[in-house]
């Protein structure tokens, strides 16, 4: 899990340039890791605040998610 958390640490930092509510995506990003307990399931709960999101924060999601998948491979 402490592997899991520093790479979301690491996407968060990589995404920060290109979100609009860096602040609001810190909080919901930790707390759906804090709720996951696999990248997997992480990625799942992301891809449902996506789907429910409005612009601009769904496009902050998207951001962060293609960082988070990018660092995972």
């Amino acid at each position: 899990m402490k592997e899991l958390k520093n790479t979301v640490e690491e996407a968060l930092f990589e995404a920060r340039p290109y979100v609009e509510y860096y602040d609001r995506l810190r909080e919901l990003v930790l707390g759906l890791l804090n709720e996951s307990g696999d990248a997997e399931s992480l990625r799942k709960r992301l891809e449902d605040e996506i789907a429910r999101a409005d612009e601009p924060f769904k496009t902050d999601l998207k951001i962060f998610l293609q960082k988070l998948e990018a660092m995972r491979t």
